[in-house]
């Protein structure tokens, strides 16, 4: 190893995800090995500031840049760092931490400094949708559509975005459309197209379960249309990361496709959402960022999922109450509510 110290800058978005951050600089001053690092620490002020700063300390030739808050901020670094040979790191703050979960970085702050002492680094795929990176997942259809009501909601959290499901996935219409790519044209009648690097959207829902960030090629999941007795039974298969085997979802790799429908709406990239025209290109960028990794690694082992609990809990009453619902009963909505409620108390 050389003598000569690595330059990292570590951006806060003081108010994305959760918590407080105030007490972020102090631990970074405390945890952080000096005898490696030279370091800087800046806040964002603004949508957008944590891209131009990390452009910034790319253009400088620091070796990392550490973001620190949430998905956005972590796609707001990360998008300024492809292609560069500054790597990213995390010290997630979020409500989701998409990216750090499929990487397998610990989620506690002092924990996740440490991770960055180890300075060990490695080179991952991303994705561009439309002409924006991404290093999880992108989406269309109700995928789009639930990050537009996430993001208009004002408050952050699994219990938001499940709210949001709940009320408005009975009601979304599925659109058709029709995809290219490597194998030929395919027109599909869906609920939603994601486009999957990493394995989850955040908050342990697994999209896509066996997802890899380094084989350069995305994994697309098609949900079919579904109706009230599939839909628990869907949301427990994110949390479980049985989807793959629900006969509601079709799959498939891709290096690149090209999507079609009717009309313009929303996509997403990593949760952000944005209105675009009826015509979506989504291709594999290879090993083109660099991030500080966990030198462990460990194996994703089954942890308890408060969520997937109560998923489960509202799919038995979902079960038990079957032949109300399909004769047109009005006990989707009580179950709701007790499903919310069970949320509001984890």
């Amino acid at each position: 190893m050389t003598d000569k110290k690595l330059k990292i800058a570590f951006i806060v978005n003081p108010i994305s995800g959760t918590g407080n951050k105030e007490k972020i600089p102090g631990l970074i001053e405390q945890i952080l090995d000096k005898n490696l690092f030279d370091y800087s620490i800046s806040f964002t002020e603004r949508s957008g500031h944590a891209a131009e700063m990390a452009s910034q300390f790319a253009q400088q030739g620091y070796d990392i840049c550490a973001a620190v808050g949430g998905d956005g901020t972590v796609n707001e670094v990360a998008r300024s760092l492809i292609d560069t040979d500054t790597a990213l790191a995390i010290i997630p703050c979020g409500s989701g931490n998409g990216l750090a979960r499929h990487l397998c970085l610990p989620l506690e702050t002092k924990s996740a400094i440490n991770i960055i002492n180890s300075a060990q680094i490695e080179r991952f795929d991303y994705g561009i949708i439309n002409g924006l990176p991404f290093f999880c997942t992108c989406g269309m259809g109700f995928d789009a559509f639930i990050s537009l009501k996430f993001a208009e909601a004002g408050k952050r959290g699994p219990i938001t975005y499940v709210e949001n499901v709940l009320k408005e996935g009975l009601k979304y219409k599925p659109e058709t459309y029709t995809v290219e790519d490597e194998s030929g044209t395919h027109h599909y009648k869906a609920f939603l197209i994601a486009c999957a690097n990493a394995a989850q959207y955040g908050n342990n829902a697994y999209i896509a379960p066996g997802a890899s960030m380094k084989d350069g090629l995305m994994d697309v999941i098609i949900m079919e249309p579904f109706d009230v007795i599939d839909a628990p039974k869907i949301a427990m298969d994110l949390f479980a990361k049985t989807l793959s085997s629900n006969s509601r979802i079709k799959t498939f790799q891709a290096r690149k496709i090209h999507i079609h429908r009717s009309k313009p709406g929303a996509i997403h990239f990593d949760g952000d959402p944005i209105m675009t025209d009826a015509d979506i290109d989504v291709a594999m960028k290879p090993l083109g960022i660099k991030i500080v990794v966990n030198p462990d690694m460990p194996e994703d082992e089954a942890q308890p999922n408060p969520i997937l609990n109560a998923f489960s809990d509202f799919f038995n009453n979902i079960n038990n109450v079957r032949d109300d619902i399909v004769r047109g009963g009005h006990r989707i909505q009580a179950l709701n509510k007790l499903m919310l409620r069970k949320l509001s108390r984890l």
